[in-house]
């Protein structure tokens, strides 16, 4: 591979916006560092539901071409033989009409259509979408980044002047709150419960009347139940009301859960903006700061697609 000569890039943040888009930039020939406060096992992207589909991001329009970039590589890696994390899974979409979605994904996810009444009480979408497991992805990344010649270190960042490379990336997520600083970043604490899967194979999302998500996501490791959307809400502690909570709207979409063996508890903020950042700036001393943050809970989503508008934006 041929090295870009022009100077190195440092990627400040190591979630799976920070990750992917290290290492788009690496496949591409330039000489890659991502810092990171936390190892990705720790990072928010590790606690992730992580069902492709664009959740709590603005601007939308631009979100979903963001998003079905991402959809045409997951479903590559999907099809792959590496072990990437990523799966294709059916399920239903609540409170979505078919029409809806074909007016974006039409042609892009096949077999979309109404859900039956036996797949869902209500109006909902039946489709097959990525359903990827944020403790493989992740690593995976990793692997992939440092196969491509980049280098992961743990750093923390008080300041962007901290960091000694000609070109910095700004994918901080909500730290991006202080570091920018860019007090529009706020957190969106979810938590979430995985119990023992009592033999479900398909994802739910379920949407009530005020707003609130309930759904299941089968993933390897249990079937994860959510969730929580609470605004400016900054605890990591599992709440056990809010995961008795959790569990009991789940029972009543998918009565087996009812009594099922609780493996865990997670607990992510989500960093929200009224739209997210991504574009050029200027760092004080002349150098290239470009920024990528403020996903809400859609990074997974929109993560390749973003990671490509920064490496054009890197590029000028």
């Amino acid at each position: 591979m041929t090295r870009d000569p022009s100077g190195e890039i440092v990627v400040v943040g190591g979630g799976v916006i920070g990750l992917t888009t290290a290492l788009v930039l690496a496949q591409q020939g330039r000489r890659v560092r991502v810092w990171t406060r936390d190892a990705v096992e720790a990072t928010t992207s590790a606690v992730a539901g992580a069902l492709w589909w664009p959740y709590r991001i603005e601007p939308v329009a631009t979100a979903r071409l963001w998003a079905l970039r991402s959809l045409e590589v997951y479903q590559e890696l999907a099809e792959g033989a590496e072990p990437a994390g990523v799966r294709m899974v059916e399920g239903v979409q609540g409170e979505v009409r078919p029409d809806e979605a074909d007016a974006w994904l039409a042609g892009r996810v096949p077999g979309l259509r109404a859900a039956t009444a036996d797949e869902y009480t209500g109006t909902g979408l039946w489709a097959r979408l990525p359903l990827i497991d944020m403790p493989a992805h992740l690593p995976w990344l990793r692997e992939r980044f440092a196969a491509a010649g980049g280098v992961v270190e743990t750093r923390t960042v008080s300041s962007f002047a901290e960091v000694d490379a000609p070109v910095v990336v700004n994918c901080t997520g909500l730290a991006a709150r202080e570091l920018v600083p860019d007090p529009s970043v706020r957190p969106v604490r979810g938590q979430l419960v995985v119990v023992e899967n009592p033999g479900i194979d398909t994802w739910l999302v379920s949407t009530d009347a005020t707003g609130e998500h309930t759904y299941l996501f089968p993933q390897p490791g249990g079937l994860v139940l959510g969730g929580t959307s609470e605004e400016d809400a900054w605890s990591l502690e599992p709440d056990p009301a809010t995961a008795e909570a959790i569990v009991r709207r789940c029972a009543a979409l998918r009565p087996e859960v009812a009594g099922a063996r609780v493996l865990g508890h997670r607990v992510g903020l989500r960093p929200t903006r009224p739209a997210v950042r991504l574009e050029r700036d200027t760092l004080p001393d002349g150098r290239l700061l470009v920024h990528n943050y403020g996903h809400g809970g859609a990074g997974v989503t929109v993560a390749w697609g973003c990671a490509d508008e920064t490496a054009r934006l890197v590029s000028g």
